[in-house]
C-alpha cells in the first residue's frame, strides 16, 4: 500500500520521481500529455492553484491512477 497524498507538493513530488524514472524529460512528458512545460514544472514544483484535469492527464500518461478513499477505508 502506497503513503496517502497529503499536499500539492507531495503529489508533484510524485510525479516528478514516475517521469525520471521512466527517463522522460519535461518536454517529453507535456507533450505526450497534452499540457504545456510550464504547468507541468508547476504541477511538479506544488503549485496549489493547477488545474486538475491537466493534472490528470499526466498522472494518466505516467500510467498512474489516482483514488480517494475515506478516512474509515484503512484496509482499501
Amino acid at each position: 500500500m502506497s503513503d496517502p497524498i497529503a499536499s500539492p507538493q507531495e503529489l508533484g513530488a510524485v510525479i516528478r520521481r514516475e517521469r525520471r524514472a521512466l527517463g522522460l524529460r519535461l518536454e517529453d512528458l507535456a507533450l505526450a500529455a497534452g499540457v504545456g512545460m510550464r504547468f507541468l514544472s508547476e504541477l511538479e514544483r506544488g503549485k496549489a492553484t493547477v488545474q486538475l484535469d491537466r493534472a490528470l492527464r499526466v498522472i494518466r500518461t505516467l500510467g498512474l491512477h489516482l483514488e480517494l478513499h475515506g478516512t474509515d477505508d484503512e484496509d482499501a
